[in-house]
């Protein structure tokens, strides 16, 4: 069922919505990592339902326990096991749809594949499988910042027809966590926040776009021709439930301007390559080449409403549904930390990849500029200043 990812930093992810619990084993972690259970957890309550009143309102604790991998605070380099137990399952909620296929689920598609019945709160095909995903990535951007310096911030840039105002390249996680809907730009986020509780008291739903934000990304990652850089981060958002599309740079947009516009112009300073414009969105020829790294993913609105709509049962015959249960009315603001933990896996399995095949040797001052070096190993405060970088998206509309 495609349950792994990676292929140095290794994760598995296991469990079902309304089974007894979730949870990731990650192989090929670097021994000797400091973590400590509290970081693992942040990012699980950033992810957990029950957060506000425009999330589902299942109340789940999920306390996560490490059963293997890591001793005394550190990374032991075996196989690191993390489980989080279901608390508030509910089958019961669920009764009246095993025999029905809802409408934009996976109940159809999974039984057609696999000839199973539909299980309760969406099993495997739930959001709640991203539990293991954000505890791995959780581990994986603690690496990433202690080795690379590398930060990344994703938040909410536009849910159903509101769009945000955020400057990527200087945009902070404070800004993003100050408001339920993780969305920085505060007039924005209280006509989101009304629209989404709207949302809920019509018994309907919303979906957007998060935009992600990845700083201080060392040039040479990537693996030309299959592995390409944006190609992984694309099956790596695209495997969360609810997307519906992906995009870095200029994306569409870039379609609507000649050669001569879209164009990233070179130039040196400080001694480093640097780029004019960013619409390559940091990633050239399917490797980064040093500047920020820009990627929208665009989620669908929730599937389960609380409306009546016409579907079949599991025999064909013509029913009518209103489902019941807990949900999101909008799923991007839980999304955020899923977000951010698909892309910390993929640049650490990348970042590992350039260690092994070239050396991944720390960038020396006095290195010609014609010569982009490998990425710095275990430094801190070595991201360049963000003072006169050029903005992550240049204007589309010039």
């Amino acid at each position: 069922m495609g349950n792994t990812f990676g292929k140095l930093f290794r994760i598995a992810t296991w469990g079902e919505s309304h089974g007894a619990g979730i949870g990731v084993v990650i192989d090929g972690c670097p021994p000797g990592i400091p973590i400590a259970a509290e970081e693992i957890q942040a990012e699980l309550d950033r992810r957990r339902p029950g957060q506000s009143s425009i999330t589902t309102q299942r109340q789940e604790p999920d306390r996560v326990e490490i059963l293997s991998g890591i001793f005394e605070g550190k990374t032991l380099g075996t196989p690191i096991a993390l489980l989080v137990r279901n608390m508030d399952a509910r089958s019961k909620d669920y009764e009246h749809l095993k025999d029905l296929y809802r409408p934009s689920h996976a109940d159809y598609t999974y039984g057609a594949k696999y000839g199973t019945p539909n299980l309760p709160g969406g099993g495997r095909a739930s959001a709640r499988e991203t539990i293991g995903r954000v505890a791995a990535g959780a581990i994986a951007r603690k690496i990433l910042a202690l080795w690379a310096g590398v930060e990344m911030v994703a938040y909410v840039k536009r849910i159903h027809t509101l769009e945000a105002k955020v400057d990527p390249g200087t945009v902070q996680r404070a800004e993003v966590e100050r408001t339920p809907v993780r969305c920085p730009d505060p007039e924005a986020a209280r006509a989101m926040v009304e629209r989404i509780e709207e949302m809920r008291r019509q018994g309907d739903s919303v979906g957007g776009v998060i935009e992600l934000a990845i700083r201080g990304v060392p040039p040479g990652l990537g693996e030309p021709v299959f592995d390409r850089l944006e190609a992984d981060l694309g099956k790596a958002m695209l495997s969360l439930p609810a997307t519906k599309g992906f995009e870095v740079g200029s994306g569409f947009e870039g379609t609507r301007l000649t050669g001569s516009r879209h164009n990233d112009p070179f130039y040196a300073e400080a001694g480093r390559v640097r780029t004019r414009a960013n619409r390559s969105g940091g990633i050239q020829g399917g490797i980064s080449n040093g500047e920020d790294i820009l990627c929208r993913i665009a989620f669908k609105p929730t599937a389960t409403i609380n409306l009546e709509q016409q579907t079949i049962s599991t025999s064909g015959e013509p029913v009518t549904l209103r489902a019941r249960g807990r949900h999101d009315p909008c799923v991007l603001p839980r999304a955020v930390p899923m977000v951010e933990a698909m892309a910390a896996l993929v640049f650490l399995d990348h970042l590992l990849r350039f260690r092994a095949q070239c050396g991944w040797q720390p960038r020396q001052p006095e290195q010609p500029v014609a010569a982009p070096a490998a990425p710095a190993s275990a430094r801190s405060g070595s991201k360049p200043s963000p003072a006169g970088a050029p903005p992550a998206r240049a204007d589309l509309e010039e």
